[in-house]
């Protein structure tokens, strides 16, 4: 992000390491080998294989504080690369998504909503470990249902939002219909089987969501789009797929080199 000039992309569309712990060298080696960590893979209860999630649960203050430095420091730089009314929209966790989205407005950037993503997941809800029977009736926490994704907003620099999309092309969502407004819920199942065998990341987001949220994100369609954590090529994916300009950035050479490979077979589906 650094790298790149001030005011150069229209929107940031991105799903970044929400607790970033889970994505540090050694707890990303321990999920490729399968063992140890802060991943753990859910309960099965239908003979499903699960997939590993991080838990955030056991994040220190240090670890909090940490995360407060990294997403202002991450929003410093949207503010700066983003056109005045260009939008950031970045996924996060009901655990960790009041302290990213607190950094974030540290920046001077709007915090315009958020963005209620309705899936179901197996994250939560169990008994409490090795006291099943004993505590049947229980849940340690709730089984989470929703994902936040937060909706921030470079100030216009116009005097009116209207002036502003006719100079910049932003300063708004495009509209769902002319006759109903982009809305903050969406319902977006887990990323599908076909998508996770084109793209084996820990954390790819399902095209269906990607296409909404890049689909409406430039108001007048016009601009370019970022990814400064492009993981799987979701959302690359899902600019391709609907024509519009996109470019990312990813630090890990596995998920890039898959990424470039899966980016158009994702779009094509």
């Amino acid at each position: 992000m650094a790298e790149r000039d001030e005011n150069s992309v229209h929107a940031i569309v991105t799903d970044p390491p929400y607790g970033l712990i889970e994505f540090d060298e050694r707890e990303h080696t321990k999920l490729r080998k399968g063992k140890g960590g802060v991943w753990r893979i859910p309960p099965s209860f239908d003979g499903s294989k699960r997939s590993p999630l991080p838990r955030f649960t056991v994040l220190t203050p240090a670890d909090r504080e940490r995360l407060t430095s990294f997403f202002a420091a991450f929003a410093f730089q949207a503010q700066r690369i983003l056109v005045p009314g260009g939008h950031l929209v970045i996924a996060s966790n009901p655990l960790v998504s009041s302290t990213t989205f607190a950094a974030i407005e540290t920046s001077g950037l709007e915090k315009r909503g958020e963005l209620i993503r309705i899936v179901k997941t197996l994250r939560g809800g169990d008994r409490p470990k090795g006291s099943e029977v004993e505590f049947a009736g229980v849940s340690v926490m709730p089984r989470s249902s929703w994902e936040p994704w937060g909706l921030f907003r470079k100030r216009i620099s116009e005097a009116t939002v209207a002036d502003n999309l006719r100079k910049w092309g932003t300063g708004g969502f495009k509209r769902l219909s002319a006759d109903e407004p982009f809305r903050d819920i969406v319902e977006a199942a887990p990323a599908r089987d076909v998508e996770r065998a084109i793209a084996p990341h820990p954390s790819i987001k399902p095209q269906k969501l990607m296409r909404h949220i890049v689909g409406h994100v430039l108001p007048l369609g016009k601009g370019v789009v970022y990814d400064p954590f492009a993981g799987s090529g979701s959302t690359l994916a899902a600019a391709a797929h609907l024509g519009v300009k996109a470019i990312g950035t990813e630090r890990d050479a596995l998920y890039f080199a898959m990424a470039a490979q899966a980016i158009p077979k994702l779009a094509a589906l």
